[in-house]
Order: C-alpha cells, then structure tokens, then sequence
C-alpha cells in the first residue's frame, strides 16, 4: 500500500496538468490574499513560482522574454541593481532600495502562463470576491472599531492595512465593474448586471461613507472618463458624471468623512502658503521640489539606488512645525522617486513599461479593460505617491496586468493559429 501510494504520487509529480493546475490555484490564492496580507501575497507569489518550474518550458520562456512587455520590466530591476554602484547610500540601504523593482519581475512568469492557462478570469474573479468581503468587513469594523487588527486605530473603517489601499481596490473594483455592467445590459441578462451594478455602487458609497483618500476622490473620475470614451455615447456620459455629481453632493451633505476629506484639500494648502506649515499638501510639495533640485544635480543617471533619503537629509531646514523640516526615503511621486535615483534613464524605463503595457490592451473584451484600467489607474495615482514601488498598489499593477496580458496574448495567438497552439 505504501509503494502503491509513492508510485502514485511520483507519477502526479510528473503530471504537466497538476503543475499547470497548481500554479493556476496559487495565483488565485495570491489574489484572495492581496487585500488582507503582505506576508500571505508574498508566500503564495513566491510558491507560485516555485510550482512553475518543474515543467517549464524553457525555450518558449525565454523566447517570450524577448518580448518588449516582458523585458522592460526586467529592465527596470537591472537597472535599480546597477544603479548600487554608484550610489553614496550604505550598502543595505541600497539592497533594500531595489527590493520593491523586484517584484516587476513576476510580470514575465504571468505573462508566459496566464497566455496558455485557462483560468486567468478566475484570478481576477478572485481578487473582486475578496475586495467585496473587505468591504463589509470595512462596514463592520466603522461601526465596531474594536474588531480592528490594526492596532492603533487612525482611520476610521480601517480592518487591515490602510485607507490609500483601501481605496485602490475599491474604486478600482468599482470602475472594472462598469464594463461587464454594460455588457450584460446590452445582452438582456439584466438580474446579473443589476447585482454587479450594486456592487460597484457599494463600493463607492463605502469610499465615500467610510474612508476615502485623497489620491482615490482625484483618479477615480479620470478611469470613469476612460471608460466612457471608450464604451459609452455622449449622451450617456453626461448622464453618469451627471449621477457622480449628484452622489458627491449628498456625500458632501451626508457624510462628515466624505466632506472633511474634500475640505482638506484647502486647509491644508492655506497653512503651508501662509507660513510654511507641515501640513500633508506642504510636505508633498517640498518633497517634489527638493526632488526636482536632486535631479538637476545628477539628470542622466540620478544619485543611484537608495540614495534618496540622504538626499533628504542633506537638503531638511527649519523647524519640526516646517514641512522642509521632514526627511523622507519617497518623494511620494512615482517619476520623481525614478528621477532621483535613476536620472533620465529610469524615467525612459519607467514611462517605456507604462506606455507599453497600455498598449497591450487596446482591444476590445474584458481582459483588455480591466488591464487597461490598471494601468491607467497606477498612472495617475503615482503622481501622487510611489504606487509601483509600494508593495499592495505594486502587486496589485503586477497582479492585472500579469494575468490580463496573458489572457489578451493567448486571445492573439487563437486569432493568429486559427484556435489551436503549435
């Protein structure tokens, strides 16, 4: 019974399809997690890869890294490691810096298996499904604040994580549902589009009854205008942001949460315009200005890896009630941060992987729109903050535009082979 039991499990060892299986049921682990747990993401990313090798096939691997999308992101981690050699930052402050680079390298291994799996839609099905469980869970926790695993509560609503994450994934869920919305209207199937309907409007009235930041109230509008260029008429258009304006006036009413964070915007602003005040717009603003002065002093190959916070140091004055005062290792904008460390050529990179990945999903369907979301909406929220150096906004880039891509190329190749793979 025993030898009958090993030789079974050797011949399943040796079974392409388990294998296949096996990393299709860790990415969508991988998504389940991506809203809860660092650790868990990090885990299931790492084992995901682990389950890739057995039967990779390294010819058609290493062929598809020649692809544009695959290889500039791998660039982009070559260069952040590079660049440690001429950086004047210690050397684990430098190792540390290309640690967030590296997890761009997962985009290649999506791509390559998500482009013959046929459970992409399933990861991303994965990822909505555990977005909507954190938003009860946010409703739960706004009105018991003691079922918080945080523990210093400082957002009100705040399960795991943090508001900036939060509202990632929910205006993010919210904007993606609209395409499948749409779609289901158009084809009469009108009880599963009213369903997802009232889960995208669940998720915006979360943001703005619960917890919304700052970045979220200023690129959700911009991914609903891409949308409706994209699949909507005129007409239609105006009746939407119409409704939007309609929604944001009772907010503003309705909601303290809602209309404190709008009003924040101008507060703040004042305080820092009058005397300098830290104040979170002032501190964005010193840092994007300091961050231009850094790469006017190093615009063709930056400072090298890790070697903003030095920077940072050198260049803080006044007082701790100043925003030049404070010293910061993320200049909380994603072209700024590249600019410092890298110069004009991590700016070519960065913009390089963007503008190609947009143009991967130029097609019609619904991987090409939630890809194309994703990068549209990591676009514009990194003009605000790093997103694809944080770990959750990271992932969540790497996550869709890994597995979409895949699922838009192994649509190109059906087209391009008549349905079958050679």
């Amino acid at each position: 019974m025993t030898a009958l039991a090993g030789t079974s499990l050797a011949r399943l060892c040796r079974d392409r399809i388990f294998w296949t299986n096996a990393v299709d049921t860790l990415a969508i682990l991988l998504a389940l997690s991506l809203p809860w747990s660092t650790s868990l993401t990090g885990i299931f990313a790492f084992a995901t890869l682990l389950a890739m090798g057995p039967f990779l096939d390294v010819e058609a691997f290493v062929q598809s890294l020649k692809r544009p999308i695959a290889f500039v992101p791998i660039t982009f981690f070559l260069l952040a490691l590079v660049g440690t050699l001429w950086s004047d930052a210690p050397w684990g402050v430098r190792l540390y810096a290309v640690f967030p680079t590296a997890k761009l390298l997962m985009l290649p291994v999506l791509f390559y298996h998500f482009e013959r799996s046929e459970r992409g839609l399933w990861v991303l099905i994965s990822f909505l499904v555990s977005c909507a469980l954190l938003m009860v869970m946010t409703w739960i926790v706004a009105f018991v604040p003691a079922l918080t695993l945080k523990q210093q509560v400082i957002s009100r609503g705040i399960f795991v994580k943090n508001y900036i994450d939060q509202s990632q994934e929910f205006s993010l869920c919210a904007v993606a549902l609209a395409y499948p919305v749409v779609t289901l209207l158009r084809a009469g199937r009108r009880r599963l589009s009213l369903l997802l309907g009232a889960l995208a409007l669940a998720c915006v009235v979360t943001m703005a009854y619960v917890i919304v930041s700052r970045t979220a109230l200023v690129t959700m509008p911009i991914m609903v205008a891409v949308f409706g260029l994209l699949h909507l008429r005129l007409r239609t258009i105006l009746l939407i942001f119409g409704a939007l304006a309609m929604i944001a006036a009772i907010a503003l009413v309705a909601s303290p949460q809602f209309e404190g964070t709008i009003s924040s915007f101008r507060i703040e602003y004042q305080r820092y315009a009058a005397n300098g005040a830290d104040t979170s717009i002032g501190e964005r603003l010193q840092y994007w200005e300091k961050s231009l002065r850094f790469f006017a002093d190093a615009p063709l190959i930056g400072h090298g890896t890790g070697s903003t916070q030095g920077l940072f140091e050198r260049a803080a004055s006044g007082t701790p009630d100043m925003a030049s005062f404070w010293v910061v290792r993320d200049p909380h904008n994603q072209t700024l941060n590249v600019a410092v460390q890298w110069g004009a050529a991590g700016i070519a990179v960065l913009y390089a992987m963007w503008l190609l990945h947009l143009l991967l999903f130029r097609g019609e369907g619904l991987a090409n729109w939630i890809g194309l979301l994703v990068v549209v909406q990591n676009f514009f929220t990194s003009l605000f903050n790093s997103h694809i150096f944080d770990f959750h906004e990271g992932w969540m880039y790497v996550l869709g535009v890994g597995v979409a891509g895949g699922m838009v190329l192994k649509e190109w190749v059906g087209r391009n082979d008549g349905g079958t793979r050679k």
